[in-house]
């Protein structure tokens, strides 16, 4: 790639979150996203299909408004959809390489991607966790340009995953797990879920309070007000035991 094409690419990501489908990355870990753009991380947001068709949707154009709304209020940088078919979404190398090229252009250091199946839902989800688990692969593969418009290669430096999914208590195996705290914008998330209203009119009221008892139950079994979790493939390592495990508290305002 040359330095003036290289010039053209925009500005990198620090964190991409992966979904099947508008609404999927906002239920799962939208208070996490929120959260890091206060932490002043550029943060964005791929579908992988756009959800269409839906039982209660009129067609594409209001789901992808609705998913451009609810960016808007997490305040995420960046939020696309690629051309993959929702309801056949299938892992295969066409679906690989459209993600792969994602990343390679916006450069993301962490990848945020679906923990696993979801028995009962939608069984994109489990072919999203295969397509990006390749695609973070694939970005960084040379010799290989002109399946990726000559996108440079890019190395992901991280990848976790977020499971999806309220109607059980196993937790897929994973080497680590972790909580992030989300006491300051669990709201910021609930609110962002309201914008899918043809995903969740009134007569599913009751997905809000679900999605809002999981994330205390994740952030109590962590010690703190709301949380959402996470799932590692390495264990992690911590360089500072006591700010890992006893931060110090913020200095008290007289």
């Amino acid at each position: 790639m040359t330095d003036d094409a290289s010039a053209s690419l925009p500005e990198p990501l620090d964190v991409v979150a992966v979904g099947a489908h508008p609404d999927d990355v906002e239920i799962a870990c939208g208070g996490t996203l929120a959260r890091l753009v206060q932490q002043g991380y550029r943060v964005g947001i791929v579908d992988l299909t756009d959800g269409e068709p839906t039982p209660l949707s009129p067609g594409p154009d209001v789901r992808l408004e609705e998913a451009r709304q609810a960016a808007a209020i997490l305040g995420v940088q960046v939020r696309e959809t690629l051309p993959l078919p929702n309801r056949r979404l299938f892992d295969c190398f066409e679906s690989r390489v459209e993600l792969a090229k994602f990343f390679r252009r916006y450069r993301p250091r962490i990848v945020i991607g679906i923990a696993d199946r979801t028995p009962m839902a939608s069984p994109d989800h489990w072919q999203a966790r295969q397509i990006t688990d390749a695609a973070v692969f694939y970005s960084r593969l040379t010799k290989w340009d002109e399946h990726f418009d000559h996108l440079p290669v890019h190395t992901v430096t991280r990848q976790i995953w977020y499971p999806l999914g309220f109607r059980t208590l196993t937790i897929p195996d994973a080497a680590g797990r972790f909580v992030v705290d989300i006491g300051d914008t669990l709201a910021v998330k609930l609110e962002a879920i309201r914008a899918y209203q043809t995903q969740f009119p009134p007569a599913k009221e009751h997905v809000y309070g679900m999605v809002e008892a999981q994330n205390r139950l994740y952030g109590s079994s962590a010690g703190c007000e709301a949380g959402e979790m996470f799932l590692t493939s390495v264990t992690l390592c911590v360089d500072d035991l006591v700010q890992a495990f006893s931060p110090a508290p913020p200095p008290v305002i007289q």
